[in-house]
């Protein structure tokens, strides 16, 4: 009898440790939910690579093309605390070097808490941006994120007086050339133009676009375009980080 109880003890601890081994390993502090008969994850069909030939936005003005960083892990149980000064000082702390102005390349890698995280150039098949399904799709955190976004919009001229129209799960804070123009605030879902920025100006040539999303529970996506005084999406745009001065 003393014999059997050993045994059962020494296997409930060898079933422990494999648990806490599993936990450890899962970026997300949870041992993962990948079964072993599932398929192998992928971004598609919700995401292409991008090339290096311009691409226009859809044929309402969304704009699909994007450096998509992987998930940064935040301690984000419910949305309900999105508050305007929640989110800023969320959105503002240091997480990478000239993250307020660096464009980056598809595969450039950042180091955050310890952890190596890729930035990721794609198209997206939709006119909103399914970051849940980049982050499931990657095998990463899709609760409790935040996720940055890059564009470079190319204008063929100046264009005054248009607007950025930003939808967004949850909140989000964007930039127009190194100036914050669109803040969506609280616990709300993707909604096309949901907030509008205040008129601004469209320089000749590139025009850098930047983005934080943040969620907890629940999907996250984005939705951008540019629409002129009348309401209307500028479609004569093109987006090509190529064209990026260094």
């Amino acid at each position: 009898m003393i014999a059997l109880r050993k045994a059962v003890v020494l296997a409930l601890i060898v079933l422990a440790v494999s648990v806490f081994v599993a936990c450890a390993a899962s970026p997300s502090g949870a041992a993962s939910t990948t079964a072993p008969d599932e398929p192998a994850r992928t971004i598609a069909p919700y995401f292409t690579s991008a090339t290096t030939d311009p691409k226009t936005p859809d044929p309402d003005g969304f704009l699909q093309r994007w450096l998509l960083l992987e998930p940064i892990k935040q301690p984000i149980r419910s949305n309900a605390v999105f508050t305007s000064s929640y989110v800023e000082k969320i959105v503002n702390a240091d997480y990478f070097p000239n993250q307020f102005t660096v464009v980056p390349r598809d595969g450039d890698q950042v180091t955050i808490a310890g952890q190596q995280l890729a930035w990721h150039a794609l198209d997206a098949a939709d006119f909103n941006v399914k970051l849940f399904r980049f982050a499931y799709g990657l095998n990463k955190p899709i609760y409790g994120v935040m996720f940055w976004a890059v564009t470079v919009v190319n204008s063929p001229r100046d264009m005054q007086n248009v607007r950025m129209a930003v939808g967004s799960n949850s909140a989000s804070i964007w930039w127009l050339n190194g100036t914050e123009v669109v803040d969506l605030f609280g616990d709300r879902r993707m909604v096309a133009d949901d907030c509008v920025s205040k008129r601004l100006t469209l320089n000749k040539g590139p025009n850098i676009i930047r983005g934080a999303v943040i969620n907890g529970p629940g999907m996250s996506d984005f939705c951008v375009r540019f629409i002129d005084e009348n309401g209307e999406p500028l479609k004569d745009l093109t987006l090509n980080f190529e064209n990026t001065p260094k």
